[in-house]
């Protein structure tokens, strides 16, 4: 039998509305969120491949990756690494894309204008480069570049990578139903984040959408079920949770991007054989199944429960109910709860890079908040009604948390603040810029600034680390990628989070 935690039963005597702050820390109460916003969007200058603009803002990179796709005579130069690497793995750089548009797509109207741009053109940076993955369909789309076991073999700067720029493709009829679904989704959501500023490129984002989707639905299967694949994804980004969801995430995004009823249709007629009802309480780069929940019942919070029992939206209830179920788990007043919280306060799932669940869940939060809000409904838990005020409660936690209102006072975001990690688990930031070091640095070359005590010579800005572990401890390692290594699907869903924040910095 499970013990309780002496927090969660004082956590059960408490208001449903009103949850309490962690445990005091070393680190100030207030927080400049417009600043860890700025920081936020930042971070993502500092993965970029291909051609860099005269813009570049973290001045200590450069271009690299100019000849990715010439095996296939194709360019595949721009996109993101993904992490402290040098390689362009397609299924996690999509769900990022996601990620960051969905970002400006429900928090657009509270973001300063200047963020609004920059966060635009991190989208534009990645939705470019998807463009070009599936520029080959309807038979080939192509989902990573970069041979990660060569590379992860050497420690050497994005401008000196020697290593083998392998080409992964899937050709029809081989499957990879998890790539482009996510890809799908994420050009549909681009599309909807150009809409207004761009209105020729978001066509061209959405045509491509459906191309994917069609891609996806075709050939159902997991993209690293193919031999070839394998050998390249796994185990970094192996599809370990099924296609499933993928397929149900890329019609729902095209459904709201195109208002075509053909999606919904689909969300409709295919929910309960692709495991839609599965409630699954987890939302990341390989499993979308709270995301879709949260997604598709924003169509049915929007209208009364008349409205939704006179129309053919009344298959597409299970959806609500486990975006309502995974909102309750998060809760711990909650009969229902049964999310892990560090003593700190910090969602915590075991595996690595955590702070992933704390950003994605804390985006979810707010979204759905922001959906019952505007409709003055709230989440019955059985023994409670949740309101949005909750909701968000939960996820100011967790912002907190990341920003050093922790044990540690420590700040999880590089550069905010002045306690943060200074030996972050990354290669551009922990060898010296080619501005201050012109000669290139071999393959093994680098081992020695890996295995150096010293602080990385370069800060990338806005980069969220993988974070604590259960019991809050950080130990600033180099070597410790599990908890220092930053990722881009890590920072994606917390632009929309701070946009939230610096927007009502009094919220309490």
């Amino acid at each position: 039998m499970k013990t309780l935690s002496p927090l969660f039963l004082f956590l059960l005597l408490i208001s449903a509305n009103s949850f309490l702050p962690p445990p005091p820390s070393a680190s100030a109460a207030y927080h400049d969120y417009a600043d860890a916003l700025a920081k936020s969007i930042l971070f993502f200058e500092g993965q970029r491949s291909g051609y860099l603009p005269p813009d570049q803002r973290l001045p200590w990179r450069a271009n690299s990756g100019l000849s990715d796709g010439w095996t296939y005579n194709a360019d595949l130069t721009g996109g993101y690494y993904d992490a402290g690497d040098n390689v362009k793995f397609g299924f996690p750089l999509a769900f990022t894309t996601t990620m960051l548009a969905w970002s400006i797509i429900e928090f657009a109207d509270v973001m300063p204008p200047a963020e609004l741009r920059n966060s635009l053109v991190a989208v534009r940076w990645s939705s470019d480069y998807l463009l070009k993955s599936v520029s080959q369909l309807p038979n080939r789309i192509f989902v990573q570049v970069g041979d990660p076991n060569a590379d992860h073999n050497c420690w050497e700067r994005p401008e000196d990578m020697d290593t083998p720029r392998t080409v992964y493709a899937v050709d029809a009829p081989n499957p990879a139903s998890d790539v482009a679904g996510e890809t799908a989704a994420a050009l549909a959501a681009s599309s909807m984040a150009f809409r207004s500023s761009d209105p020729g490129y978001a066509e061209t984002l959405l045509r491509n959408a459906a191309k994917a989707f069609e891609y996806a639905d075709t050939h159902r299967g997991a993209y690293s079920d193919n031999d070839i694949i394998r050998e390249g994804a796994c185990p970094f980004y192996c599809d370990f949770d099924g296609y499933q969801d993928e397929l149900l995430w890329g019609a729902a995004w095209l459904r709201r991007a195109s208002s075509d009823d053909t999606y919904l249709n689909y969300l409709q007629e295919n929910g309960k054989t692709l495991g839609a009802e599965d409630n699954i309480n987890e939302f990341g780069w390989d499993n979308k199944h709270a995301g879709l929940n949260v997604l598709v019942s924003k169509v049915l919070i929007a209208r009364s429960s008349q409205e939704v029992l006179e129309s053919s939206m009344v298959t597409l209830q299970s959806y609500k109910a486990s975006a309502d179920s995974f909102m309750c788990t998060l809760i711990p007043q909650s009969s229902s709860s049964h999310i892990d919280y560090t003593p700190g306060g910090l969602i915590y799932r075991p595996g690595g890079s955590n702070l992933q669940h704390a950003t994605t869940i804390s985006f979810l939060l707010l979204a759905y908040a922001n959906y019952l809000e505007r409709t003055s409904q709230s989440v019955n838990c059985g023994n409670l009604d949740v309101s949005p005020y909750a909701l968000r409660s939960q996820a100011k936690r967790q912002v907190d948390y990341i920003l050093g209102d922790n044990p540690k006072g420590l700040s999880y975001m590089v550069g905010y603040s002045d306690n943060y990690p200074q030996r972050i688990h990354h290669r551009g930031s922990s060898l010296p810029s080619v501005k201050d070091h012109p000669a290139a640095i071999a393959c093994k070359e680098g081992s020695v600034y890996f295995n150096s005590t010293g602080p990385n010579p370069n800060v990338l800005t806005g980069a969220i680390v993988g974070g604590p572990s259960e019991d809050d401890e950080y130990p600033d390692d180099r070597a410790d990628f599990k908890k220092s290594e930053p990722t881009t699907y890590i920072n994606a869903p917390f632009v929309g989070v701070l946009a939230y924040f610096a927007a009502n910095p009094d919220f309490s």
